[in-house]
């Protein structure tokens, strides 16, 4: 899916990156970096995209949003399909770094794994992912990429990161687990396919933190019971 910009989209683009210009002032010195523009600009499409949809979207509504010129979302990202793909990496790869970094580092294997499963209930089920996930579903009949896209950067590699973290888990001795990616995918199902399916239907809100840790907890205790180290 390649999106490229027509002759009077760059016009517009190049009349509002004007306006923009003239909003903050010729001369002044760039006040951010251009990973904090992404970062802004990644918040920004994500309401764009769950509030409008994907074809109601485009990249000039982005920047608006994000409070930037086009020419300067053009030069960091050179559509909207790339901005898709790019503003869900850039949300699984802190899930990721977050995961890795509560790796657990001593022998209280149920607190360890209560702190990776509290990362991945936060993500899957932020109302702001499941709002994207909502949208897709409604698309992705005229988009299929977007389906394609979100099953491989960011189900898959949730489910992988899980599966790691068990994997050197049992390295370590302090779960036995023969097959790490059918255990993480089991687990994240217990976690989240119920409240995350009455969110999307409509039934129930997203969980609070108490509700998210009692929960947590619940599947650790039922997980290890089955898949503890035996002492």
């Amino acid at each position: 899916m390649t999106i490229t910009k027509t002759e009077t989209e760059t016009t517009e683009a190049e009349t509002e990156d004007a306006a923009c210009e003239t909003r903050r002032g010729r001369g002044r010195p760039r006040a951010r970096s251009d990973q904090e523009t992404r970062t802004i600009i990644f918040d920004a499409a994500r309401r764009e995209f769950a509030g409008h949809g994907y074809a109601a979207t485009n990249m000039e509504s982005v920047a608006r949003a994000a409070g930037i010129s086009t020419k300067t979302l053009y030069r960091l990202i050179p559509n909207k399909a790339a901005l898709f793909e790019a503003m869900i990496t850039e949300r699984i790869d802190r899930f990721a770094s977050v995961v890795r970094l509560r790796a657990c580092e001593g022998r209280d294997i149920e607190a360890g794994l209560r702190d990776a499963l509290m990362v991945c209930g936060e993500l899957i089920l932020d109302p702001d992912v499941i709002a994207m996930q909502q949208m897709i579903l409604s698309d992705s009949d005229k988009f299929p990429d977007i389906a394609e896209t979100f099953f491989h950067k960011a189900i898959t590699p949730t489910q992988d990161t899980l599966a790691s973290w068990l994997r050197t888990q049992h390295k370590r001795g302090l779960l036995v687990v023969e097959d790490a990616n059918a255990a993480a995918g089991m687990l994240l199902g217990m976690l989240a396919f119920q409240p995350q399916r009455a969110v999307m239907y409509g039934h129930a809100p997203a969980p609070t933190r108490e509700q998210l840790e009692q929960r947590v907890a619940a599947c650790a205790k039922l997980f290890l019971e089955g898949c503890g180290k035996s002492r």
